[in-house]
């Protein structure tokens, strides 16, 4: 049997952006499987618990700068996020080759989308890296392990989290993120400038629809492999299954519920 030239593979621009997209994907989580340049395996700070504030502290802390945890906090949203804002990207290439608006620039078109759409998420990070280093000295989250050991603590984030799965704001972004047809439509800039700027809009939207749901990792561990796993599967299943929209608001039944066990156990 004959294998597939080189030369069809390449030109096949769809299958090239899907491996570009995988490759950034792979990347992302294998910098948080070596610990984000925590200088610890993210295996030793996995845990498997519904109420991590019940866990042992380990001894000693861990010191991280604000730098470090703000690419620390986007490598994990790169992981994450990625992977949902896929069919909007190649979607986008697909659509500039058919119109040849792009030219030779379609490449450059579609990552600057994927940039645009990662710079939202790295301004989520910068606040998110600020409000760890905040709650670090507070004692509220572990030094070392970088889970809640608070209950209360834990059950403002599953509760707010749990509540906002509900609220009109979650569902416009949702919406959008649901359908990049109808965002494309709605939102196209034509120029790089306009793919960036497009792209920076669509991560806005997802910024909006899943924020709450990233604060979570203050409760399980920022650095939890499981939570980060389990997070990106929510993720993906809000804004790719056909019943996207029904499992998050179920999803926000089991987080109200899992605030008040928290506050019980």
């Amino acid at each position: 049997m004959r294998g597939i030239p080189i030369e069809k593979v390449i030109g096949n621009e769809r299958v090239v952006t899907a491996l570009g997209l995988v490759a950034v994907v792979g990347w992302s989580w294998l910098y948080l499987w070596t610990g984000a340049g925590t200088g610890m395996s993210a295996l030793d700070m996995t845990a498997l618990t519904l109420f991590p504030h019940r866990l042992k502290d380990s001894a000693g802390g861990m010191e991280t700068t604000v730098s470090a945890a703000i690419l620390m906090w986007w490598t994990m949203m790169i992981a994450m996020m990625t992977p949902g804002a896929a069919p909007l990207i190649l979607l986008y290439r697909r659509v500039l080759r058919h119109h040849d608006t792009a030219g030779s620039h379609s490449s450059i078109s579609s990552l600057l989308l994927l940039a645009g759409y990662l710079t939202a998420w790295l301004a989520f990070s910068m606040l998110a890296a600020t409000l760890q280093q905040v709650l670090q000295p507070t004692g509220l989250i572990s030094d070392m392990m970088l889970w809640s050991k608070s209950a209360p603590l834990s059950a403002c984030f599953l509760a707010v989290a749990g509540f906002y799965q509900f609220s009109p704001l979650k569902r416009a972004c949702l919406r959008q993120c649901r359908s990049p047809v109808a965002f494309l439509t709605a939102h196209w800039r034509p120029g790089l400038a306009g793919s960036f700027l497009l792209g920076v809009r669509h991560g806005l939207y997802c910024v909006g629809c899943c924020w709450l749901l990233m604060t979570l990792l203050f409760v399980g561990g920022i650095m939890n492999l499981a939570w980060i796993a389990a997070l990106s599967v929510v993720v993906l299943v809000e804004k790719l299954a056909p019943r996207g929209e029904q499992a998050g608001r179920l999803l926000g039944v089991v987080l109200i519920a899992w605030a008040v066990a928290t506050l019980l156990v």
